[in-house]
């Protein structure tokens, strides 16, 4: 099943455009695509390249508390939105420090503003850390996909639940064609650190078997498409787990899917190796409630990939 994932980045180096992007990196992007999964011969997570398992635990987990502050990432050692808290807090007045202008570019390509950028984020996730207060004010991203999930604002000032709602759903009604979570809030969006790249996503419950579809807007194949396969597949074994039901497949479905410009050595070396099994997921048959989980519930079996591949990420 890999190479579901491979065949993508091969067609996009065979038949992408190259276009301008708000990053100012540049990809070569195509636009409509789809992968299918079957959750019933494996865990997807890659094997071409490690892929880091606590990473995705928990961040899909803090999504699922509705958290939108990188406090609790921190405390699990996950940096993978300290770019996006730290861009808006150098950008605030606040913030007394050396220039950082443009320093998402800056950091790649200068080695001395690279070391000096490390040092300044690193001291910005220390206070995230320690001081409550500097927490609550900076390490928010705003309204992202924990706040949307689980507290989307109504125009009567209350929240819906749309996790709960969606795992009530498939057990009252399994054939409805509502099973709908949605993260892109339009009237929120500009005041995200960064707007929803994994928009929508939909179960369908067939034969015992609960499946799901994933729309995404945006899809940086390189570092982000493997986590997001291993994130909605972990989100649907565990959905499947509360609703007593199988996991069939899970399809994800890309809009603009693309390799930055600054990603063509390493996906052309990811794209060398040959694929090994996917392992296996366990979860704890305890915990009934995926609101009960834990870092430690969840764990993958038989994991065996090639070596990591560092690339930078373009914010």
């Amino acid at each position: 099943m890999e190479q579901e994932y491979l065949n993508l980045a091969k067609r996009i180096l065979e038949e992408g455009s190259i276009r301008d992007d708000r990053t100012g990196t540049g990809t070569k992007s195509v636009f409509g695509h789809q992968m299918r999964f079957d959750l019933q011969k494996g865990f997807p997570l890659l094997t071409t390249k490690r892929v880091y398992f606590k990473l995705i635990k928990s961040e899909l987990l803090w999504f699922l508390k509705g958290d939108t502050n990188i406090k609790y990432l921190l405390e699990h050692n996950n940096h993978i939105w300290d770019e996006w808290a730290f861009e808006r807090y150098v950008q605030s007045e606040d913030y007394k420090g050396p220039d950082m202008t443009d320093f998402g570019l800056r950091s790649q390509e200068d080695e001395a503003f690279n070391e000096l950028y490390q040092q300044e984020k690193e001291a910005f996730n220390q206070k995230i850390l320690s001081d409550e207060a500097f927490s609550e004010k900076h390490g928010t991203l705003g309204n992202v996909y924990g706040a949307q999930w689980r507290t989307w604002p109504t125009t009567d000032g209350g929240t819906i639940d749309q996790i709960q709602n969606v795992i009530d759903s498939i057990k009252n009604n399994p054939d409805s064609r509502r099973h709908i979570v949605s993260a892109w809030n339009p009237e929120e969006v500009p005041d995200m650190a960064l707007p929803p790249c994994h928009t929508l996503f939909q179960f369908y419950v067939q034969d015992g078997k609960l499946s799901c579809q994933l729309y995404q807007r945006s899809a940086d194949v390189f570092l982000g498409v493997p986590f997001n396969i291993a994130s909605y597949a972990l989100l649907t074994h565990l959905v499947a787990h509360e609703t007593g039901l199988e996991v069939g497949d899970f399809v994800h479905t890309l809009g603009d899917a693309h390799l930055y410009l600054n990603h063509m050595d390493q996906i052309n070396e990811q794209l060398s190796r040959e694929p090994m099994p996917f392992p296996t997921l366990e979860l704890n048959k305890e915990k009934v409630s995926i609101f009960d989980f834990d870092i430690d519930d969840i764990k993958v079996t038989g994991y065996k990939p090639h070596k990591g591949i560092k690339a930078p990420i373009a914010v």
